[in-house]
């Protein structure tokens, strides 16, 4: 027999449908409906609400075979399909991460496609694999981020147990994998869960309605996505999750559900026996997200930074619109890479208010902050999806890419970003509703044409070849330009992991030492200097020793080393050189 349960504390009948036989259930006191019925193990189900003989899939349906609209299909991980046993996990913090789309990273876009390209991140040196959202979402292909079945794992990518076999075989390889979870909102296509309870708060935010965690009846709806967010790392054996746009999770209860979340991650690291590791995005620059719970924080592992990105792209590229308006100095970048925020109780003039608050050097290492050079989100929600590297010489992408690994941080990659991949990243869906699709398709161009782009240049989401267009090239990887960009990454992370001084998190020990005129900066890490010119014309900068890695020609003046144009150099002090 199969226990059936469901929390719908909304209609005054529930029946359960197995393979189309239907099935009374019975309702206890707090909402949840049972019964016990013979099944296979791979029984299709779902559940009929009052007198609507709409089958609706189970809110925590394990696998969607036929899409987010279907019945759900039973499903356990089979442990023998597990050959991880000697996994030991590490923690986040200081590693280099590899950010990837399923669906673009590989030509096929599926899990088992994925591992054909393991052995190549290996090589790169990251040490941990970060997927784009893998849960259920409505349609074919998408970014993941609309998903309606949390714990279901997208089919179109392989499934459940696709997804075992690759964190799988990250795990034989030394790589640790992290899952971005989303629990501020829900997708428009295929979301069922107010039909069976308060899933959905009154508030909202820019994605829809938010979700019921400090409301009446939230007890459930908090349990829902704790227990989620727990069953990717135990389940599928993650190492941890990246947590999207937790500044959109409004909780005013006196114990948010992000220290929550924490504390439940660290209980269940410590009977698992490995480190679990919780990223969170927000934009609200305030540290107690990654202060110790002890301390008084939330007790995330680590957080986005994207002053960081901010203060290097701009400071690079010379783009100054929007919210880098504040950027583009390179005594803004300076400031940003001693202190890990650049808003720090400070005026923002794309927010016209205060924002931030300083970070205490001094107690929070810097590995608790994500450098990055761009993100899916810092590509895809351009209007047209365009790369740096579309954009910017090589010499530019390697500049971006010494400051952002040569940092203190903990260091982001995004898929393509080590070759300069030409792909642009855009923005795609497949709804299959033709409304939905259309109002999409329709928002899209009006929203960037108000900020005065041609509407005929934004890419139709829905159009197929938007998603095609997407997909990494990988006949670029060794190509020249491309192929140089990439050994330069592959040694300047080479660099992270072997030499101690470039290891030290701690900003207290970093000097930043710039020349606004002369566009170039020097980061000082131990007996390590990483001098970068990030203007056109050659400069002379106060470093002297030992260049270990370059792009360009550096050379020894009588005044330290003469960097070209768009190029930097990794200089080891002579007096501590071997």
């Amino acid at each position: 027999m199969t226990e059936f349960a469901v929390w719908a504390p909304r209609p005054d009948r529930v029946r359960l449908d197995v393979e189309g036989t239907l099935h009374d259930m019975a309702r206890s006191d707090d909402g949840w409906w049972r019964a016990d019925v013979d099944a296979a193990g791979d029984a299709r189900y779902g559940f009929v609400l009052d007198d609507d003989p709409t089958v609706l899939p189970d809110p925590r349906s394990a696998r969607q075979p036929d899409g987010v609209h279907a019945r759900s299909q039973l499903w356990q991980p089979d442990p023998q399909a597990w050959t991880d046993g000697e996994w030991a996990g590490r923690s986040i913090e200081g590693a280099v991460i590899y950010e990837l789309h399923v669906g673009t990273f590989t030509p096929e876009g599926t899990f088992d496609a994925a591992i054909d390209k393991l052995d190549y991140l290996v090589d790169l040196g990251v040490d941990f694999v970060e997927l784009m959202p893998v849960n259920a979402f409505g349609g074919t292909h998408g970014w993941g981020y609309d998903g309606v079945l949390w714990y279901a794992v997208h089919e179109p990518y392989g499934g459940p147990d696709a997804l075992v076999r690759l964190i799988d075989a990250c795990h034989a390889r030394g790589l640790g994998v992290l899952i971005d979870a989303v629990f501020n909102h829900l997708g428009p296509s295929g979301n069922y869960l107010p039909k069976f309870g308060p899933y959905l708060s009154t508030g909202s935010n820019p994605w829809g309605e938010s979700i019921n965690i400090a409301d009446a009846d939230a007890d459930e709806v908090r349990r829902y996505i704790l227990d989620c967010a727990l069953r990717w790392m135990s389940d599928f054996h993650a190492d941890g999750l990246r947590l999207d746009a937790v500044h959109a999770l409004v909780d005013t209860t006196a114990i948010h559900i992000l220290e929550e979340l924490s504390a439940e991650t660290d209980a269940l690291a410590e009977r698992l026996g490995r480190p679990l590791s919780l990223i969170a995005e927000s934009d609200l620059n305030d540290p107690r997200l990654i202060t110790p719970r002890d301390q008084g924080g939330l007790g995330m592992t680590a957080q986005w930074d994207d002053d960081i990105h901010h203060a290097i792209h701009s400071a690079v590229s010379g783009e100054r619109q929007g919210y880098y308006g504040d950027f583009g100095t390179v005594e803004a970048l300076a400031t940003t890479l001693k202190h890990g925020y650049f808003h720090a109780g400070t005026y923002s003039s794309f927010r016209h208010r205060r924002h931030g608050r300083p970070l205490d050097t001094a107690t929070i290492p810097g590995t608790r902050l994500l450098a990055y050079t761009l993100t899916h989100d810092q590509v895809g929600n351009r209007a047209v999806g365009d790369r740096p590297s579309q954009n910017l010489t090589f010499g530019q992408l390697a500049v971006k890419a010494a400051l952002a690994l040569g940092s203190p941080y903990t260091a982001m990659l995004f898929m393509g970003e080590e070759w300069g991949s030409s792909s642009p990243f855009q923005f795609f869906s497949s709804h299959p509703e033709p409304e939905l699709a259309r109002a999409t398709a329709e928002g899209r161009k009006r929203e960037f044409a108000e900020h005065g782009w041609d509407a005929d240049e934004i890419p139709d989401p829905q159009d197929p070849e938007t998603f095609r267009r997407s997909k990494l090239k990988w006949d670029e990887v060794d190509d020249g330009e491309h192929g140089r960009l990439l050994g330069v990454y592959r040694a300047l992370i080479e660099l992270r992991h072997s030499e101690p001084d470039l290891a030290d998190p701690w900003l207290d020990n970093l000097q930043v030492d710039f020349d606004e005129d002369a566009r170039w900066i020097v980061m000082r890490r131990g007996a390590f200097a990483i001098a970068c010119n990030l203007g056109q014309d050659a400069a002379e900068v106060p470093v002297t020793g030992d260049v270990v890695l370059a792009w360009g020609e550096p050379a020894a003046t009588a005044g330290g080393t003469r960097l070209d144009g768009h190029s930097f150099a990794v200089v080891k002090s002579p007096s501590t050189t071997g």
